[in-house]
This record gives C-alpha cells, structure tokens and sequence, in this order.
C-alpha cells in the first residue's frame, strides 16, 4: 500500500464525516436523535484515537500483525460509522428500520465495494480464512456460536456488531477468543508493510481523521443546540 493510497482514503473518510457534521446542520434531529449521534461518533473517534496509539507505538504493527497506521482501520470505520446507533432486528435488512449481524456486515461491506452472502453460514466461506486472532486485522469477519452470530474486527482488542433484541449496533471490546471462534474471514485484501517511514506517515494521518471525526461532531452538537 503506497502513501498515496493511503492518503487518498483517508480524504475519503474525511469526505464523508464532513457530509454527515452538513447534513446534520441543515436538518437538525430530533432531541434523542442527536444524543445517539453525538454518542456514537464520540465512541468512533475514541476508537480511532486508540488505533492511532497503537500504531504509533507498535514499532510497524498493531496486535502482533496489522501494519501500523493501516489504511484499513480509517476504511472500515467510516464505512461502519453510519450504521451506529441502529436497533438490532432479527431478519432486518433495511438500514432505514434496522438490521441483523449478518446484514449489518453484508451492508458495510457494499458500501466498501463487496459482494457478501446474506446470512452467516454463507458468509462463513467468503473470502480467505485467517489462522487466528493474533493474525486477525482490521475488517476481518469473525463468526461465534458454531456460526450463528458475526462481528467486525476493528484492531486493538475492538469489535463491532449488530448485537441482539434490545440492543442497537455498537463498537464494544472484543470478547472473541480463538476458544470461542468458528472462524475468521478476511475479505479485504491483505494491507502490506510500506517502505521505512510509511508507517508514520499512515499515523499521522489516522490522527488527521480523528480530528476530522471530532470537527464532525462538534457540528453536529452546534446544529442541535
């Protein structure tokens, strides 16, 4: 992965955040509306603070195997960002009412440009099965309970998913160990190390969208009040 493509989908991401902070000043949500929103971005940008920590200080890698400052983490999280805060609905396939684990992955994986199966079982042969979690990076599918449920590795110990009744789709700390996993699938291909340097650079502009992901939220909360 090339600086530049690196740099280029991070102005993607920004792209997008500055659509949703325009979007909600021109038409400002209702009162419980805003308070989600303002949650949820407040916990997406926490979590791309973290990834940014963890690969300043990995020394070229996150969790043992994910190159530092990988410009899948921005990718993934801005593809997943637009769907926090929706109700889990079992069989749910509309993004305007609410969706199911399977749906939610099958959605932002469209939005990145793949083509998934709609359930589980199908899903659980797509793309290249990663050994472990060690291995895992973020974007990597990792599928519990004999397959029967599905989540999103995010890197640095997070996860994102549509849960259960009651709940709504959150990033949340990955409870997932190889003792319970049926299996991990990467469809995203692989990000390769960069030459010397390229690994800072890809920090730098993980720290760039953080504050991009905050502005976005400060407006949001402007519009509101």
């Amino acid at each position: 992965m090339s600086m530049t493509d690196a740099l280029g989908r991070i102005e993607e991401i920004r792209s997008t955040l500055s659509q949703l902070s325009g979007a909600a000043a021109v038409k400002p949500a209702a009162a419980a509306s805003v308070a989600v929103a303002a949650g949820t971005d407040a916990e997406f940008a926490s979590t791309l603070s973290s990834l940014t920590s963890a690969a300043s200080a990995g020394a070229g890698s996150v969790d043992g195997g994910t190159p530092a400052g990988a410009a899948a983490d921005g990718e993934v999280l801005g593809a997943v960002q637009k769907y926090l805060g929706l109700p889990y609905i079992w069989g749910g396939n509309d993004p305007a009412q609410g969706l199911d684990c399977s749906s939610f992955v099958q959605n932002v994986y469209k939005d990145l440009g793949y083509t998934l199966p709609r359930v589980t079982w199908d899903q659980m042969n797509s793309g290249t099965e990663v050994a472990s979690l060690a291995e895992a990076q973020p974007g990597d599918l990792l599928f519990s309970h004999d397959g029967g449920h599905v989540a999103i590795y995010l890197g640095n110990g997070k996860a994102v998913d549509a849960p259960q009744p009651g709940q709504t789709i959150a990033i949340r700390d990955a409870w997932e160990t190889d003792a319970n996993l049926t299996t991990i699938r990467r469809i995203l291909p692989t990000e390769s190390a960069g030459a010397s340097g390229t690994g800072a650079a890809d920090a730098a502009g993980l720290s760039d969208l953080v504050a991009s992901a905050r502005a976005a939220q400060a407006a949001m909360m402007g519009s509101a009040a």
